[in-house]
């Protein structure tokens, strides 16, 4: 899979670079932004995925997050990739702006309308990490996963569910319960249809949590008290409850930040810490 280089900028002695791409599982052209340390220049390097929440795409933490610097200090590349396919041209995917465009909730859709283009989460999972190793300095056995509300709820499942492909994962305000809250209606009802709910399981950080079977996990989660979110679309307690029903509730440490919002002024505020915890995994 060929990359079309678009932009280069350089920043703390590295080079944040936008390339883009033909995506046969999105079936459209595709963007994400990669942020390579100096020391790139001179073998291969961690990588540290994050991904996005609703409306954003592959720009807004790379320009917003303040994370390049810590980036470069702990010498890892960042990899930021946009929230949905682009330029499809699904009847109704440009209606709102927490279903369709700029909110692919880093699942694969079954329902027949979506299941064609909206696959983020093989994207995210397969195709995207298979054309980065083959064509970047980046380690492929040493990367980790962090995201923001609809992206933390995508980091968190996707870490879960692939726990060998991942060092680490880290979230801000991340949509914890999605099966009991209104995005989450919306978007698994939207793509995985209502006829089986139980399918939608397999994207609830809380149900994959209460099942998980793996290694000792160590997950860190930032949250605002003064986020408008807090109640009713991320349901942090509920994550905080299922790591307590598998005797892991020392593994989830859920951070409540006293009267941060849901916004970027939160996500610099705390993306040193962020970055540190991933750093202890990677080097």
């Amino acid at each position: 899979m060929t990359l079309k280089e678009i932009s280069r900028n350089k920043a703390f002695n590295g080079h944040l670079i936008k390339y883009e791409h033909e995506s046969k599982e999105l079936g459209c052209t595709m963007k994400f932004n990669v942020f390579l340390p100096e020391n790139a220049s001179h073998g291969k390097v961690p990588g540290l995925y994050f991904l996005s929440g609703l409306t954003c795409n592959e720009d807004n933490f790379v320009q917003k997050s303040g994370a390049l610097k810590e980036a470069a200090k702990h010498g890892i590349a960042l990899i930021a990739p946009d929230t949905s396919p682009r330029g499809v041209k699904v009847e109704g995917d440009e209606d709102s702006w927490d279903f369709g465009t700029g909110a692919g909730f880093y699942v694969d859709a079954t329902e027949e309308k979506w299941k064609k283009h909206y696959r983020m989460y093989s994207y995210i999972v397969k195709e995207l990490p298979a054309i980065i190793y083959q064509s970047l300095p980046i380690d492929e056995n040493r990367v980790s996963i962090f995201g923001h509300s609809m992206g933390g709820h995508g980091a968190i499942t996707i870490f879960l569910k692939n726990p060998s492909r991942y060092k680490s994962v880290s979230a801000f305000s991340p949509i914890a319960n999605p099966i009991n809250c209104p995005w989450g209606h919306k978007a698994f009802g939207g793509y995985l249809g209502n006829t089986n709910k139980d399918q939608w399981k397999q994207y609830d950080a809380c149900e994959l949590l209460k099942s998980f079977d793996g290694k000792t996990l160590d997950i860190l989660v930032d949250v605002g008290t003064s986020d408008s979110f807090l109640e009713e679309q991320l349901k942090l307690d509920q994550l905080r409850d299922a790591a307590a029903s598998v005797d892991r509730h020392s593994q989830v440490n859920v951070r409540y930040q006293e009267g941060y919002d849901h916004s970027y002024y939160f996500i610099s505020t705390f993306v040193p810490d962020h970055i540190e915890h991933h750093a202890k995994y990677l080097k």
